[in-house]
């Protein structure tokens, strides 16, 4: 038996030298010293030694255990240093290497003239506001003086989610001035940007999905020429002193009376024609509708609970593609939405 504890302590030695990984460590322990290993299989021979030799090999056995933990120990931090020093070997950074540039990102052109846009109104004394994109039919079109019958109310026109046509995306921002009605008291001055949803084609100037920007001012006296001179002020403002537009005649039932305002084409400056070729960005017009405007009805006032005898107000929608269009100089607003870096980084 001491033969064998001998060996199996020469054996050990040499396996736990050539072992070079934690997991053949491990191994090796339960090998060696483990409930079924080799070192308690020759003291399970204990039995058949005489009394006199139990003492003797009980003391060996242990001194060869304490032996082997040991060098198991000892083995096991020299693996360990190794492995760590492999791999931040292997893992190293060279911190004298130049550092590579993050891009950074910045505003979506739109949200840029947005921006502006907000600026210039709320320097004016507009209040900015939101309001919900899925909409009731009675805040979109009834209380806004457009009856039942209209074409704007037709399925071809409006995402509606009901069969009964009582709810829907809203088809512009214009509820917002209800609502805001609803809870202030003249005189008011609000402004309501937001996403707005009809059943267009998707052209240069028209997409299902676009952005409306709504704004509305009620109080006593308020006339046509209040809102000829706000609109040129601020178109001023956004397109420069030397932009050009117009007003003409138009029907909203929510306004009267009511009127559009154009900007001439920043493409062909009002020609109608780019190298003898249509406009594609005007479709030969020479103008670029940018919004609709008009006196706020007396029974839109009547439905807010305002009395129309003593106040009067204007109201006005503009697309917010369409501005940054003319802002940005942009020819065609599908751009806007394709989300290519290589058209967003002009920006």
């Amino acid at each position: 038996m001491k033969e064998q504890l001998e060996q199996i302590k020469r054996n050990a030695f040499a396996a736990l030298e050539a072992a070079s990984t934690p997991a053949a460590l491990e191994e090796l322990r339960v090998r060696l010293l483990g409930k079924k290993g080799e070192l308690t299989a020759v003291l399970k021979q204990m039995g058949k030694l005489s009394a006199e030799e139990r003492p003797v090999m009980g003391q060996l056995a242990n001194s060869v255990r304490a032996a082997i933990e040991e060098e198991l120990e000892i083995r096991k931090a020299a693996v360990s240093a190794a492995v760590l020093e492999a791999k931040l070997e292997a893992e190293a950074v060279d911190v004298t290497i130049p550092g590579q540039a993050i891009a950074l990102g910045h505003q979506h052109p739109m949200n840029m003239v947005l921006q502006q846009i907000k600026d210039i109104f709320v320097g004016m004394g507009y209040t900015v506001v939101d309001g919900p994109e899925v909409e009731l039919a009675s805040y979109n079109f009834t209380r806004l003086n457009i009856e039942e019958g209209h074409p704007s109310r037709d399925r071809s026109d409006t995402f509606y989610f009901d069969d009964n046509d009582q709810v829907l995306l809203r088809t512009q921002t214009s509820p917002m001035q209800i609502r805001f009605m609803e809870t202030h008291k003249p005189p008011l001055c609000m402004l309501a940007p937001g996403r707005v949803f009809r059943k267009d084609e998707a052209d240069a100037t028209h997409s299902p999905m676009f952005h409306q920007i709504e704004g509305l001012v009620v109080a006593e006296g308020i006339t046509m020429g209040d809102l000829k001179g706000a609109l040129v002020k601020i178109m001023k403002a956004i397109y420069g002193q030397e932009a050009v537009m117009r007003f003409r005649p138009h029907h909203f039932p929510f306004t009267e009376p009511s009127c559009e305002m154009d900007m001439q084409c920043h493409k062909c400056h009002g020609t109608g024609e780019v190298d003898g070729q249509v406009c594609s960005t005007c479709h030969g017009e020479g103008w670029i509708e940018l919004l609709g405007a008009g006196m706020v009805h007396p029974k839109v006032l009547e439905n807010c609970g305002i009395d129309p005898e003593k106040y009067s107000g204007f109201a006005f929608g503009m697309g917010l593609e369409r501005m940054a269009m003319g802002r940005l100089r942009i020819n065609d607003l599908r751009l806007i939405f394709d989300n290519d870096v290589r058209f967003l980084n002009q920006f």
